[in-house]
């Protein structure tokens, strides 16, 4: 949802304030142009005064977000209509995200790497870590708040003029020109149930007048602060993993506590995720001698559970009675409850300055300086200790009956405690100082013990800390009559450390189980120097750079009968970098490295040339022909033209008719070109399965939530390989809208978007590899599967499939195409002005073709489901904002809509819109959030301003979603800030 602003007559920028910022910013209107002092470009053009351009163009002023009561411009842009589909929020960050840590907006749906985001028209450097290991991104939180002047969101395709990454929109960020004199901001948040605040500082202070003085320079700085949210702070079904009471049509949820019990009431196969547990096999780790046993009794958060004779006797579909060997008392863990994060702790602060200077009368300088830090953090789950864990990639797993394993050693046996402890740690079956192993309680009788489960009173920590460093210098003026020129240059470094904590390092882990240093019975009594040795902190550092240099020059050709023939030429040159090297190598051999932690990184460097230029032919009063194109070369190889070509006709006063057809492209991302084997994870749902594979089980498709854990809430890796030799994405786009001004202060758009990717970079589709796989078949050419280890519930069954590895292609052709809708109006009534502004945008179809010509659609479900972690892409968006203003005092309600969708994705197997992913707990469509939000703003003096936010005020929160991964049971992009409930923010700006 946009936030236009309700004074505006046009989608058009607001100039820069030439003077104090105190005054709230206003919009020049369709039949004005800024004065000189002032001339602006708008966002995709390259003339000055071009206040209506044939692309739509939305504009967020930093008075419509005070009014809507938004604190930060990143919530500002995911709350964008046009942003859809896989974009990535700092509440998914607690989730296992590949970019932990950032914020990206995505627009059209076409993914964070298709939209383009520029700070003051120049690019910023990429974060350091590429969502899902593969698609660079600029990070919003790297932008300071608080000089921020106006966001201008470009809903068009913009490479012939920005270059690479453009195709589905451009969003610039645009500073502060000048400041006088001193402002801040002082504001505290909190939710109605006593958590989730939120605080922010701001100071700005500025000195000298361009007009009187011929210079200007302010510094600013802020602080924000967010605290975390758990799950178990917010009501069911977010807080548990205990589904079995929600129920649709008699069909109610699954319970997968750990080694929860089930609908029936009885318990359906033991979990590996629960306290310590053991079981004695002989001397080689091959039979087993009696049944499992709880070694640790201490079960955390979670309860001790004693079975039954019921739960013994439990038998599966095919007979077989899972539960014969299980202890007789086992852990019971409700992870989400107990571990579970909603939202992580962010804190961010940053410094900036500018100083603009007038050299000549018709010359300006200037220079700015930007330093930000940006830090999230959060503590996770209890650390992976279980030898079936896997370790981010395709690993070789082991047998530990040795204390040493050889970097090329294999099997898939359970991890054990041996019979025998020593301090050499090898041979110790043989060692003089060897003794019988203290956790092994079967070590008397020369039995090893295999070992499943967790210490659940150590937790893993994250935290992601990115700097960001930037420098921008510039200069524009006159050259000579009716010809400017415009020079800029900046250089951007991000610094990125990523520290974890409380993971399981593998070679320690064989260590201390070989000396017996670490106490499996009583995790507690371990010595820490032992603790810190078995989780040893992991720092991994990551870096970005973008350096940039441009120029261009526009001016007047000839005067045509409706104004100015316009040519505007220029060039760039710019180097980005990332060096993000994997911070879990195995470079040592599969035991020198952590459990669970990811592998990927990725280092590479190109330098980019440019040549653009623009044309612009008023032919008549009523039509203007613009025409733009770019060339863009690679020091990687690859080239690209990208031409552009608008219109727009306005026949009555009162009508605006606009179109424009482009050509752009992606260039393939450092994480796709250069990564090392990159895995994300995707959770088991029925539709990977067939009847004659889970009949293994005691199961079927249609009874999976009768599977065993180890099935029904297991996941499988994607691995993508280095992809070297990929193409360039091209796209084609085409817009069309209409602007009508029936009566005066009411504008009402209309806008339709096309856009078609071709060569499109994706991992060819997992679906042949899984059902070759599971049908006993050979494997597909271009493929290779990785089983995972066996269940130790059924061991003789075949494994689920632990990796899937591919290398990513140029070939799927992506189509997206939608409508924007705005409506602004504006009514003075003497004592109250009434202003009203609506935006929405409706995605019609949003699919890929494969090149065996099979069509994935994806609007209105789940889909892309691999591509937005299962957030999916629900066709509407928008908002409505209705302000009255009564002087003094100032009123604003906005409501916002995020559409619902269906629980299908045709990538995951399903058709489209079937309901194929729904397990019949839930109906079969998400239901669309609404909430509403509503500040006031009492201002007692020019100089003060206080008000009050009612954020979510019906406390409305989010519509229960079962089968999306990024959070437990709703969406974190559609409900991602409806989760916190009703909020109440409040606070004080100043200006002198």
């Amino acid at each position: 949802m946009t936030f236009v602003a309700p004074a505006m007559a046009q989608e058009t920028p607001t100039p820069a304030p030439t003077t104090s910022t105190t005054t709230p910013p206003t919009t020049t209107s369709d039949d004005q142009t800024a004065s000189a002092g002032n001339e602006i470009v708008i966002t995709g053009t390259l003339f000055k005064g071009a206040n209506d351009t044939p692309s739509p163009v939305t504009t967020i002023t930093t008075e419509n977000l005070d009014k809507r009561g938004v604190s930060t411009i990143q919530d500002a842009l995911q709350t964008l209509a046009s942003n859809n589909g896989p974009a990535l929020t700092n509440s998914f960050t607690a989730n296992g995200a590949f970019a932990g840590g950032a914020s990206a907006v995505s627009l059209r749906g076409l993914s964070t790497n298709s939209t383009l985001v520029l700070f003051d028209g120049l690019r910023a450097a990429y974060y350091p870590l590429a969502d899902d290991g593969s698609r660079n991104f600029v990070d919003l939180n790297t932008i300071p708040d608080d000089i921020v002047d106006r966001i201008e969101v470009l809903r068009d395709g913009a490479s012939s003029t920005y270059g690479a990454d453009a195709i589905a929109g451009v969003v610039n960020i645009i500073t502060k020109r000048s400041v006088k004199g001193l402002m801040g901001r002082a504001e505290g948040g909190i939710s109605e149930r006593g958590d989730a605040g939120q605080y922010r500082l701001t100071l700005t202070a500025g000195v000298g007048d361009l007009d009187e003085q011929g210079f200007n320079a302010y510094i600013s700085g802020f602080y924000y602060k967010q605290n975390i949210l758990y799950n178990r702070d917010r009501g069911f079904p977010y807080n548990t993993d205990d589904h079995r009471t929600l129920c649709y049509q008699g069909n109610c949820g699954p319970n997968t506590v750990v080694n929860g019990t089930q609908a029936d009431g009885l318990l359906h196969g033991q979990s590996t995720a629960g306290s310590f547990e053991v079981r004695p096999y002989d001397a080689t780790n091959t039979t087993a001698q009696g049944n499992w046993q709880l070694l640790n009794p201490n079960c955390g958060p979670g309860s001790l559970y004693t079975l039954t004779a019921a739960d013994r006797a439990y038998r599966d579909a095919n007979g077989n009675a899972i539960n014969a060997t299980a202890p007789n008392q086992i852990c019971q863990v409700d992870y989400t409850n107990a571990y579970g994060v909603i939202s992580p702790n962010v804190e961010r602060f940053g410094v900036s300055g500018r100083v603009t200077a007038k050299i000549s009368n018709t010359i300006e300088a200037y220079a700015e300086v930007n330093f930000l830090q940006s830090q999230v953090s959060y503590t996770g789950s209890p650390a992976t200790v279980y030898g079936t864990a896997n370790t981010g990639i395709d690993y070789p797993r082991f047998s530990t009956s040795s204390a040493t394993v050889p970097p090329n050693a294999v099997g898939s046996f359970i991890l054990n405690l041996p019979v025998y402890v020593c301090p050499e740690r090898v041979n110790c079956a043989t060692s003089p100082n060897r003794t019988l192993n203290p956790n092994n309680p079967f070590a008397a009788q020369g039995q090893v013990a295999r070992l499943i489960g967790r210490d659940l009173s150590q937790v893993t920590s994250n935290m992601t800390r990115n700097k960001a460093y930037r420098i921008a210098l510039g200069f524009k003026g006159d050259l000579f009559e009716g010809w400017t020129f415009n020079v800029d240059a900046t250089a951007m470094h991000d610094d990125l450390l990523r520290r974890t904590d409380g993971y399981v390092y593998i070679q320690h882990l064989l260590d201390v189980i070989a000396d017996g240093s670490y106490n499996f019975k009583n995790p507690s009594a371990t010595p820490q120097s032992v603790l810190d040795y078995l989780t040893p902190v992991n720092n991994a550092t990551a870096t970005s750079d973008q350096y940039q240099l441009q120029a261009s020059v526009a001016g007047k050709l000839a005067e045509l009968p409706g104004g100015n023939l316009q040519l505007g030429f220029g060039g760039s040159i710019r180097y980005e970098a990332v060096n993000a090297p994997s911070g879990n190598p195995d470079y040592n051999g599969p035991t020198q490295r952590f459990f669970t932690l990811n592998a990927f990184g990725t280092v590479g460097h190109r330098y980019i040339t440019s040549g653009f230029a623009e044309l612009d032919a008023p032919i008549l009063d009523i039509l203007d022909i613009n025409a733009s194109g770019r060339y863009d070369r690679y020091s990687s190889g690859q080239d690209a033209f990208s031409p552009k070509i608008g219109f727009k006709l306005k026949p009555v006063r009162q009508l605006t008719l606009r179109g424009t057809y482009s050509k752009g492209f992606r260039i393939p991302s450092f994480g796709e070109a250069n990564a090392l084997p990159t895995t994300g994870y995707v959770t088991n749902n029925s539709s990977l399965f067939n009847d004659a594979y889970l009949a293994q089980y005691g199961c079927t498709v249609a009874t999976f939530n009768n599977c065993p854990t180890y099935i029904r809430s297991g996941s499988y890796g994607q691995t993508t390989l280095a992809s070297p030799n990929l193409k360039p994405e091209k796209s084609r786009s085409f817009t069309g809208g209409i602007k009508l001004n029936p009566v005066k202060n009411v504008e009402i758009t209309v806008d339709y978007y096309n856009i078609k990717k071709t060569g499109a970079i994706t991992a060819p589709s997992n679906s042949p590899a899984l059902l070759a796989y599971y049908e006993g078949q050979p494997i597909p050419a271009g493929y290779n599967v990785v089983a995972d280890a066996p269940d130790p519930n059924f061991p003789l069954a075949k494994p689920r499939v632990a990796f899937v590895q591919a290398q990513l292609i140029n070939a799927n052709t992506v189509k997206a195409e939608g409508l924007d809708f705005s409506a602004d109006a504006n009514f003075d009534f003497g004592a109250v002005r009434w202003s009203t502004s609506a935006d929405a945008s409706v995605i019609l179809n949003l699919s890929t073709e494969f090149p065996d010509g099979h069509t994935e659609r994806y609007d209105g479900t789940l889909g892309n489901f691999n591509l937005t972690a299962g957030s999916g892409t629900p066709k509407w968006h928008g908002s409505w904002q209705n302000s009255l203003d009564f002087g003094k005092i100032s009123v604003t309600g906005t409501a916002n809509y995020f559409g619902g969708y269906d629980l299908s994705a045709t990538d995951q197997g399903t058709g489209y819109k079937d309901c194929g992913l729904s397990d019949g707990s839930v109906p079969c469509r998400v239901k669309a959030l609404i909430t509403f939000d509503l500040n006031a703003q009492f201002k007692p003096t020019d100089k003060f301003t206080f008000y009050i936010n009612a954020i979510n005020l019906f406390d409305k929160m989010p519509p229960i979603d079962p089968v999306t991964y990024g959070a437990n049971y709703y969406n974190p992009v559609q409900g991602g800030t409806a989760i916190y409930g009703r909020m109440f923010k409040a606070g004080a700006k100043f200006a002198f």
